[in-house]
């Protein structure tokens, strides 16, 4: 019997790297890396980041698709994805930790008032910001998954006082939970960060706009490090104008890589980064996807999988 395959189909990922990860624990694995599918017959696996529309079809053994991300929204972007093939998230914990890290760095660069110390420092004028206290600021996860209660954890441990919103209702230990469209406002208007790492759904597209923005306190500051379609870009950079928000950091946009007449690049009041806060490690993530791989080729239900009707 022909040895299980797995096709890798990724421009943002290192198919040598994952490939040594994979076999490292399954070594009768066979990982082949698209378009070079050999026989099709053979592959039951694949693992993919924005892969060719259609691509998947071609497989008529495929058991298991694994995204290489925590968002899956770049998966279902595909008109021509199999149906009946169930679809995994990537849960690394060094993913994981990657994202918690960002979220710290830039909550604590806005909350020590960072941005406008640099524009001062630009222009040779001591500018003193007495430190503002952390039991006394409050930070708003939005998206309280894997990614943000990890993230709303760590800031809690900081010593922040620490919101979280959600679609549907979550327990997160020292962190006051909201959710739902209803709960929206009571959520928003205490923070004085905002951190948004939902995901891009039907429900979340365009959620965060005018009105959003309109019940948040003058001065809030902003952190997207979830999906840039999840943000409607005027609204926040009328926010900005206004100063309703003081400071955004943007690490997703609605178009990748962003235009270079896009207003974000040289807005003064705009933190930009490339789409790189985190990202999935071989190492630490292979032994999730050889679990996966294992279970549906003993006919078992995978693990982290994805609610196509929810689409997270």
């Amino acid at each position: 019997m022909p040895a299980p395959a797995l096709i890798f189909a990724s421009n943002s990922d290192d198919p040598v790297a994952w490939g040594a990860a994979l076999r490292a624990l399954m070594p009768e694995l066979e990982v082949r890396v698209w378009p070079e599918t050999g026989r099709v017959e053979d592959v039951v696996a694949a693992l993919v980041w924005r892969h060719p529309d259609g691509a998947l079809n071609a497989f008529p053994n495929l058991k298991l698709v694994v995204n290489l991300g925590a968002g899956v929204d770049p998966i279902f972007a595909d008109p021509h994805l199999p149906r009946n093939i169930p679809i995994v998230r990537l849960v690394d914990p060094e993913l994981t930790r990657g994202m918690t890290e960002y979220v710290v760095l830039h909550v604590l660069a806005l909350h020590r008032r960072l941005p406008e110390l640099a524009e001062a420092q630009r222009a040779a004028r001591w500018h003193y910001i007495h430190p503002a206290d952390t039991r006394r600021t409050r930070v708003g996860l939005m998206g309280l998954g894997n990614l943000g209660g990890h993230a709303a954890d760590m800031l809690a441990r900081i010593g922040f006082q620490v919101s979280g919103w959600s679609r549907t209702p979550k327990q997160v230990a020292g962190v006051d939970c909201f959710h739902g469209r209803d709960q929206l406002p009571a959520f928003l208007k205490d923070c004085d960060i905002v951190v948004c790492l939902l995901p891009l759904t039907a429900a979340t597209e365009n959620l965060i706009d005018a009105g959003v923005f309109a019940h948040m306190r003058d001065g809030t500051a902003f952190v997207n490090a979830g999906r840039g379609r999840v943000v409607v870009d005027d609204a926040l950079l009328a926010a900005l104008d206004s100063g309703r928000v003081r400071h955004a950091v943007l690490d997703v946009f609605r178009d990748e890589p962003l235009p270079a007449d896009h207003r974000y690049w040289r807005h003064p009041r705009v933190t930009m980064t490339p789409h790189n806060a985190t990202a999935g490690y071989p190492e630490t993530a292979a032994p999730q996807i050889v679990d996966n791989i294992r279970r549906v080729l003993a006919g078992q239900a995978p693990v982290n999988v994805v609610d196509r009707a929810a689409g997270y």
